[in-house]
């Protein structure tokens, strides 16, 4: 069941990303339509952010599992993972905040 969504992932993950290069490669044509560039661009940065914001939630809650679970066997262990826990959850999160950036750079260009 993981191996399937992992490969889901990715094909979505790669999907957007090929889709989304030659889009912003683009330049405007001189009098062209370019609804189709900033309808990518949108549908990117769209995606993108899904993306980034289920595997970010992903990523937290089996974090945060795992660190319950050792807390369950090991209560004297509390302490000593409280810190790299919540450091764990930043990095986690600030890789949702620079999808979220790119996101707003790519609606800049719409």
């Amino acid at each position: 069941m993981m191996r399937k969504l992992g490969v889901g992932c990715v094909s979505v993950i790669t999907w957007v990303l090929v889709t989304a290069l030659p889009a912003m490669a683009q330049e405007a044509q001189a009098g062209g339509d370019v609804s189709l560039t900033k309808f990518a661009l949108a549908l990117a940065a769209g995606f993108g952010l899904a993306i980034a914001a289920f595997g970010g939630a992903l990523g937290q809650a089996r974090a945060v599992a795992a660190a319950m679970e050792g807390i369950a066997r090991n209560p004297g262990a509390r302490a000593q993972m409280f810190i790299p826990l919540i450091i764990g959850l930043a990095l986690i999160e600030s890789l949702v905040l620079y999808v979220f950036v790119v996101a707003l750079i790519l609606q800049a260009k719409v």
